[in-house]
Formats: structure tokens, C-alpha cells, sequence
């Protein structure tokens, strides 16, 4: 590691290690975890990834995103089961890897992830209500909603210091978003928060407040534990929602960092280091990482240029645990809920929602069904959901078959304008005084679109003379496709209609060539041509538009 590498990189490496211990804490509590769990992801998570990831500026830890599907996992299969989670994550990310299979993953809609995300965003905010209020002894229930109604129950046994106490300090969290943006006030306010909380353990003031040694016990700070080796088919389903989600985040991370800094990252290497960050933290003891967004921002917006200044982070992480972990013991309960609330408003970008109700309401509607049932029965069958949804959504529209369709006069000797299919993807029947019709199939012609190409000549276009079945703007063909388009021909001739073909794609015509019948009999009829112009000249039209 080059001197130059980390004098230019020590001040954004120490910035994001100050930031990223509050929030690992944090974010481990969110998962359902230990506090030390959090550190221990932080540290090794982020070295691996820091030295074989491709990414120069990505932060590797602990993040919003994934605690959601943690924290459903642990309540089921116990926390000593997360560090496996994370190897089996790993394993997952590496599999994607070798089999190049990011380009899959990376079709996954943005509605589905900003709905996923909004309902990770609510699970982590009300998770705090608890904290928030300083509610103790409540009984828990796997399903998120559950324990929400349950914490509802016991609004008179709020404590009013300690939500006085998480009030002040989401406040001071956004003040400083608002007028100090290039620090995080996390770094600012952690310390304050941990010295309110000694001087309320050590009653040198009369608040009585929950803190995080009071609920996870002295905080020994170490690097290693033995994870807990087992299989089951809860932790395969789990593990490959978190691999999903971790290559989304990492990769989305490390776009919005190559924008910020006009550079860009190397996909291939950034899944190689997440897969192998994700199993190392797990082998240490810690649990699932993905590139953290706010992290990364920090990490450009405070100097960095290579990744030594992740490599760095780590490592401080680590030297600043070891001496300053156990004071975080004393850090109040709802400092910590504080905190996390303002992580959850700042995964929220609500530009999203309003531009998906603005353009299309049934992406915008997938979304919120998304975060729905994200929050209402657990975030894996969110996502799920939300990716079937949006197949089926997908495969709908483009099962209408795109096509186009300009209706001619020999006798006129003019192309007239084009008539384009209406909402309802039918199209519309043309003047009966028009002899020629041009067809034109877009896009693909495979099974799930063909059907719609056939009803058309099926339930109407039966007044031409001649229909032309354009092929130009046709770039890829399937079996069923050419099935489609030879009970398309045997239609048009049945009813004693000529039909020519032209514009043929050179990506299909050879597949054309084999799989037409009759291929050979209409190109010795005349009625092949390798442009609709031509064809057109050829029934007396003269074409206003070349090809």
C-alpha cells in the first residue's frame, strides 16, 4: 500500500470509522444481534472487501437493508444462527459470481427495491417505538406488525425522560443534516449520548434510562467468535434474499460513488470482494454486509480517492473499539432508537414514489404492495412478491405484441399514415377502401407475444387485397415465434389475400430461411423483398418514407 495512498486517504478513512461504530452498533442492535456483532462485521466485512472488491470508494458493513431480514431470521433460528447466515450469503454472492449471473440480479425493478426499501425503512423506525418510549419487559412475536400492536398497548407505561431524550437527539441529527451536512452528527452526538447515560447509571442525575450495557450486558470487545455451523432450508431462502439485496445495494453504492467521482468501478471484482467479505465476517463471527450508501457518500465527500480509505476505516474501526467499546455500554437506549430513526428517513427518497405515480401507478402501486407486506408479514416475501409481481406486470404488457400497421391505396399510390395500436394493444380495423396493409411486428416475436399477432388476422384485417408483414424491427425469434408467424401466412392465404414479406432482420433471416413454410415458394412468387420500399414499387405504391 502505497504512502501516498494513505495520506490522501487517512482523514476520509478516520471520518467514516467515527460514523460507522455508532452506526454499526446500531444497526446490529436493529438486527436483532449484539452490539459487538456489528464491529466485528464492520472491521472484517470491510477489509475483505477493501482488498479484493473493485470499487474504490465503497464501505462495506452493517446497513438498514439487510437488519430488517436479519432481525425475522433471528427471532426464528436464534442469534447464534446469523454468522452462518452470512457465510451461506457469501457462498450465494460467489455462486453469482462464477456463474456471471449479476446481470440477472441486476433486472430486479427499482420499484420493488424502493418499495422493499421503504418497508425496511418502517421496520426499523417503529422497531424503536420500544426504545423510543422506554418501554421494558414487552413480550415478543415474530411478525413485526405483532409486536408494533403490542408496544400500542402499553403507551401509559411510557417513560417521558427518555422520549424527551430520543426527541432531542433525532432533532439534533436532522439540525445537523440541515446546517453542518459534510458531518455526519452521529460522530458529535454518540458521545453526548454516552456521557448522559454514565451520568444517569452512575445516578449523578436523577433520569432513569435504559442503556445498552443494561441490556446486552459489559461489552468485552473482541474480534473473533466461533460461528455456529448448521443447515436448514430458513437459512438457504434467507441467505439468497440477502445475497439479492446485498448485490443491488453494493452495486446501486458503487454506481452513485462513480457519478460523484467520474471514475467507475469494476463490477466483476466488487461481487468478488462482497461475496468473500460476506463469508469472512460470518467465519469471524459476524453477520450479512453489503455496501452502505450513506458510508460511501461520507468516504467521497470527505477526501477519499483509492480504497485504502475503506482499509483504513477498518482498521480504526478496530484500534477505536478496542480502547472506546466499552463506553458505548452507557450509550442510552434512546440514543440508539434516535439514531436509527433518522437511518430510516434517509433510506426513504421519495422522489422515487412521486415520479413512479406520475408515470406509470402500476409500478407505483407493485411498490407500496411491496413495502406493505414487507412490513406486515416479513421482509423476504416482500421482495418475492414484489419481483413475481412485476414479472407478471412485465410479461403482460409485452404480451400484447407491439406491432405497427399503415394502410395503402394501389390506386392512390401512397403510403398513408400510420394507424398504431391503441391502449388495449387490438389495434384498430382500417378503412375498407384501403387495399394494402403493412404489418409490422416489433420487438420480439416468442411465445408469450405470438398469440396476440395471431388474434388480429384471426378476428379481422380481412378486406386487403395484400398485407406485407414487416420484419425489420423484429431482432430475435423463438419456435413459437415462427409457429406464429407460418399460422399468420396460412391465415392471410386461406382467406385469398397475397402476403409478402419484407424488411427481414439479418439476425433472423436465416432462422427464417428454415423455418418458414414455403419459404422457398414465396421468394420464387416475388413475395420476398429485402425492403418494404421495394415491395411497395412492386403493388404500384410509391412509399413517401425509405426503410
Amino acid at each position: 500500500m502505497p504512502i501516498e495512498n494513505i495520506k490522501n486517504n487517512l482523514k476520509s478513512g478516520l471520518t467514516v470509522s467515527l460514523i460507522s461504530i455508532p452506526l454499526s452498533v446500531s444497526l446490529a442492535v436493529a438486527s436483532g444481534v449484539t452490539p459487538l456483532v456489528g464491529i466485528v462485521t464492520a472491521v472484517w466485512a470491510g477489509l475483505v472487501a477493501a482488498m479484493f472488491g473493485g470499487s474504490n470508494f465503497n464501505i462495506v458493513g452493517p446497513t438498514g437493508a439487510l437488519s430488517g431480514i436479519i432481525a425475522t431470521f433471528v427471532f426464528a433460528q436464534g442469534v447464534d444462527s446469523v454468522p452462518m447466515l452470512a457465510v451461506t450469503a457469501g457462498i450465494a454472492i460467489l455462486a453469482a459470481y462464477f456463474f456471471r449471473l449479476e446481470r440477472y440480479l441486476l433486472l430486479v425493478p427499482s420499484s420493488v427495491i424502493h418499495g422493499f426499501t421503504l418497508g425496511v425503512a418502517l421496520i426499523i423506525g417503529l422497531n424503536q417505538f420500544n426504545f423510543a418510549l422506554g418501554l421494558k419487559g414487552l413480550p415478543s412475536h415474530e411478525k413485526f406488525s405483532d409486536n408494533l400492536i403490542e408496544s400500542f398497548r402499553h403507551i401509559p407505561d411510557v417513560s417521558w425522560p427518555a422520549f424527551a431524550i430520543f426527541l432531542a437527539f433525532l432533532v439534533g441529527l436532522f439540525l445537523f443534516k440541515r446546517f453542518v451536512p459534510k458531518l455526519p452528527g452521529a460522530i458529535f452526538l454518540a458521545p453526548i449520548g454516552i456521557y448522559l447515560g454514565f451520568l444517569s447509571q452512575t445516578h449523578a442525575i436523577a433520569l432513569p434510562l435504559e442503556t445498552l450495557g443494561m441490556k446486552y450486558g459489559e461489552m468485552n470487545f473482541h474480534l473473533f467468535a466461533m460461528p455456529h455451523f448448521f443447515y436448514s432450508a430458513a437459512l438457504l431462502r434467507a441467505s439468497l434474499v440477502i445475497a439479492l439485496i446485498a448485490i443491488l445495494e453494493t452495486m446501486l453504492s458503487a454506481k452513485i460513488a462513480d457519478g460523484m467521482t467520474k471514475t467507475r468501478h469494476d463490477e466483476r471484482k466488487e461481487m468478488l470482494g462482497l461475496g468473500l467479505a460476506n463469508v469472512v465476517s460470518g467465519l469471524f463471527g459476524g453477520m450479512p454486509a453489503t455496501a452502505a450508501l450513506a458510508r460511501t457518500s461520507l468516504n467521497v465527500k470527505t477526501g477519499a480517492n483509492h480504497k485504502t480509505s475503506a482499509f483504513i476505516n477498518s482498521l480504526l474501526v478496530a484500534v477505536i473499539s478496542l480502547f472506546l467499546l466499552r463506553y458505548f455500554q452507557f450509550i442510552p437506549m434512546a440514543v440508539i432508537a434516535a439514531i436509527l430513526v433518522f437511518v430510516a428517513v434517509q433510506m426513504v427518497e421519495a422522489e422515487h414514489f412521486f415520479r413512479f405515480f406520475r408515470f406509470d401507478k402500476t409500478i407505483f402501486f407493485i411498490s407500496m404492495i411491496v413495502a406493505v407486506v414487507t412490513v406486515i408479514e416479513d421482509p423476504i416475501t416482500g421482495i418475492l412478491l414484489g419481483v413475481v409481481l412485476s414479472l407478471l406486470v412485465s410479461v403482460d404488457k409485452m404480451s400484447h405484441g407491439h406491432y405497427d400497421m399503415r394502410p395503402n391505396r394501389s390506386d392512390a399510390g401512397v403510403v398513408t399514415e400510420s394507424e398504431s395500436e391503441s391502449e388495449d394493444g387490438k389495434g384498430k380495423e382500417i378503412e375498407e377502401n384501403d387495399d394494402v396493409l403493412m404489418y409490422s411486428f416489433r420487438g420480439r416475436l416468442v411465445y408469450f407475444n405470438s398469440r396476440a399477432h395471431i388474434s388480429r388476422f384471426e378476428s379481422g384485417l380481412t378486406q386487403y387485397k395484400c398485407i406485407i408483414l414487416r420484419l425489420r424491427e423484429v431482432f430475435f425469434i423463438d419456435l413459437d415465434g415462427i409457429e406464429a408467424l407460418n399460422e399468420i401466412i396460412s391465415i392471410i392465404e386461406a382467406r385469398g389475400q397475397k402476403v409478402i414479406l419484407s424488411s427481414i432482420d439479418s439476425n433472423v433471416s436465416d432462422i427464417l430461411k428454415e423455418g418458414i413454410e414455403g419459404y422457398d415458394r414465396l421468394e420464387k412468387d416475388g413475395s420476398i423483398f429485402s425492403k418494404t420500399e421495394d415491395a411497395l414499387k412492386h403493388l404500384g405504391i410509391e412509399p413517401k418514407e425509405k426503410e
